[in-house]
């Protein structure tokens, strides 16, 4: 009896243990369309449908953990985290401990915005000296050297909705948004009002990265992130929340630069 009451508490354990929640990391300056916050808690967004889809399709409960911007690589690399997304490698030259990166899920340029009517293509070398909305934080390497110089100064605001309403609001002729957050904000205003883009200043191949941990299905979450993207899921999750493809916009000549959160965030 002893040794059957055993066997069955192992079984349980293993059952708990097979269930264990896989932990997402959210971070708290993210708006809509990626995620909606509310009382700490995200509900909405197209990143919390993909992740919850993810655990789903793993098996498992999903769990998430909304931290500032700069504890993120931190909780990732002290096991607080498992899964982190909306990233790409070259945002990370110095990360450290032992991930896995998935493939490629989202290519998510970063455009030169205005609200100026009838807006043509814009070189940003171009412009005279100006301060331009920014994301505190953000790196914006094909800028950088004209904010050395002082040709451009950064206008930072806590997250991308702020940046694009100090805009609307006057308090700069250009700003810098992701094309997605661009999409999203447009979709409240007239057409007279909506902000336009008037050059890509780079694009980024976007992903998520796991901690590389037995205790964690990493090789199951890779392949069915991989799975969701072959199979158009992911991008029809895009589409329920910002409709079509984006505008076109003139693009710059290619650079190797790579633009994103500041390497520490």
């Amino acid at each position: 009896m002893r040794l059957a009451l055993g066997a069955l508490l192992l079984i349980s354990l293993d059952g708990a243990a097979a269930q264990a929640p896989l932990r997402f990391v959210i971070t708290d300056s993210w708006t809509m369309p990626m995620v909606q916050i509310e009382r700490g808690k995200p509900t909405q967004g197209i990143l919390y449908d993909m992740m919850l889809s993810l655990a789903t399709q793993v098996g498992v409960p999903a769990e998430f953990h909304v931290l500032p911007r700069r504890r993120i690589q931190s909780a990732m690399e002290q096991g607080e985290v498992d899964v982190r997304c909306y990233v790409a490698q070259s945002w990370l030259p110095d990360q450290l401990g032992d991930f896995l990166w998935s493939i490629p899920l989202f290519i998510q340029p970063d455009v030169l915005i205005t609200r100026l009517a009838s807006p043509s293509a814009v070189k940003p070398a171009d412009l005279p000296q100006q301060s331009i909305g920014t994301v505190l934080g953000y790196s914006y390497p094909t800028l950088q050297p004209l904010f050395d110089t002082g040709q451009l100064q950064r206008d930072d605001a806590r997250n991308q909705e702020q940046v694009m309403e100090k805009l609307l609001a006057g308090r700069n002729d250009y700003a810098v948004s992701n094309q997605w957050s661009l999409d999203w904000f447009n979709h409240r205003l007239l057409p007279e009002q909506q902000l336009q883009g008037v050059a890509v200043l780079q694009e980024h191949r976007i992903g998520c990265y796991v901690r590389n941990d037995p205790k964690i299905p990493v090789q199951s979450i890779l392949s069915t992130l991989a799975r969701m993207k072959m199979s158009g899921e992911i991008d029809e999750i895009v589409r329920l929340y910002i409709g079509g493809e984006p505008a076109a916009v003139d693009k710059p000549q290619t650079t190797k630069n790579h633009p994103g959160e500041d390497p520490g965030s």
